[in-house]
């Protein structure tokens, strides 16, 4: 069984002079970051490869949450991550080496809702519900995913969890 888990960054400042990608995290953006972390430490959870938007305000939010992880793993920073679209974001995930049974995606909405959704799609109950309404900054998504990367696609993960930073401030984890 893979896991795969989707990290949307955290709350960025509204404008940067150096453009878009360079928008940094806001105060509330490193403290959700930080949380997520937490959570995610809680849970033992061990990426073996991180693929991360070159955005930074998605290194900022990976930077927050690598030390939480059980393990360091391999960290690739992506242009084409930048504001990816859902078939983008599926086509990269399809072509994540077979020997990596853990995977962390840390990208930007709409694009990374849209996927999220789009991998469970046939899965019942309230994590696919919740998701369907929205995928607010610094969300995590964690799926199970029963074959080889190559075969990823609409419905083929199973939504295992979806923790924001709100749920934990409420204590909800």
């Amino acid at each position: 069984m893979r896991t795969l888990h989707l990290l949307r960054h955290a709350k960025a400042a509204a404008d940067d002079p150096g453009g878009d990608r360079a928008r940094p995290l806001s105060d509330r953006g490193q403290r959700a970051a930080r949380a997520i972390g937490a959570w995610m430490a809680e849970r033992k959870l061990a990426p073996q490869l991180v693929l991360c938007s070159s955005a930074l305000r998605t290194r900022q939010t990976l930077a927050l949450v690598l030390p939480s992880l059980a393990r360091l793993p391999e960290v690739l920073y992506e242009d084409d991550l930048y504001l990816a679209e859902a078939p983008a974001l599926l086509q990269r995930l399809r072509e994540v080496p077979v020997r990596a049974a853990s995977v962390l995606l840390v990208g930007h909405n709409p694009g990374l809702h849209e996927l999220a959704v789009l991998l469970a799609e046939s899965d019942a109950g309230a994590f696919p519900k919740r998701l369907a309404a929205s995928f607010p900054t610094a969300a995590l998504a964690s799926y199970e995913v029963a074959g080889d990367w190559a075969h990823l696609d609409r419905g083929s993960a199973r939504l295992a969890a979806l923790i924001t930073p709100k749920e934990l401030a409420a204590g909800a984890n």
